[in-house]
């Protein structure tokens, strides 16, 4: 039987996971980075940072709990063996070990429900709201954020990316994802955050295909 161990990483560890396998190619902020290794070899990693969203951070609990948001943003692993994925969320929670509100998101245009985060009892609360993501023909496979990332620092992206790729350039709706919140600390925290959620809390959505 392989021996499982689940440690923290560092941020150049994770890259060659969340750049060369997960399929949004890009590096999110990162706070807290844990890897899973099996029999020595690093099969996984999850990162946890603070998500860039203002109304995101403020919207969960509300302002007073702001500053206690985390984000899971990222989980990969290289085989996906059964098991793994939710072994490595619900230890690494945990060996972040304070008080924490983590959400996180299963994208429905990938087929994900966000069955990990059911099997380590996060609630669920309901699908994103509906957004648009910057295109451009020919990158589609590129993520909406990759694509705002080439003018980041300019005061108006949306013009520059239309002067450079004209028609090229469109608007598309972003695929709604589900939404999952774990409360993680002591029981006082986990008390109140729970009476402040601003989310109602429905029953898991079922897995059709892949998770």
């Amino acid at each position: 039987m392989s021996e499982l161990k689940i440690e923290p990483i560092s941020y150049n560890a994770t890259k060659p996971f969340l750049l060369g396998i997960h399929y949004a190619k890009r590096m999110p902020s990162i706070s807290f980075a844990f890897g899973l290794y099996d029999d020595g070899i690093l099969e996984g990693v999850v990162t946890y940072g603070t998500p860039p969203s203002a109304p995101l951070r403020s919207g969960i609990c509300g302002p007073d709990f702001s500053n206690k948001i985390l984000e899971l943003n990222r989980l990969c692993l290289r085989n996906n063996i059964k098991g793994h994925a939710s072994r490595l969320v619900g230890r690494s929670i945990k060996m972040i070990g304070k008080d924490a509100i983590i959400v996180s998101f299963a994208d429905t245009s990938q087929g994900h429900v966000g069955i990990v985060y059911q099997s380590t009892n996060f609630l669920y609360c309901g699908l994103s709201a509906k957004r648009t993501d910057w295109k451009v023909k020919g990158k589609e496979h590129l993520h909406g954020q990759t694509i705002a990332d080439e003018f980041r620092g300019v005061k108006n992206r949306a013009d520059a990316m239309r002067e450079k790729y004209g028609d090229d350039f469109y608007l598309s709706p972003r695929p709604r994802k589900h939404r999952y919140i774990y409360i993680s600390g002591g029981k006082k925290f986990r008390r109140k955050s729970i009476s402040s959620l601003r989310y109602d809390i429905f029953p898991y959505p079922k897995a059709e295909g892949k998770t």
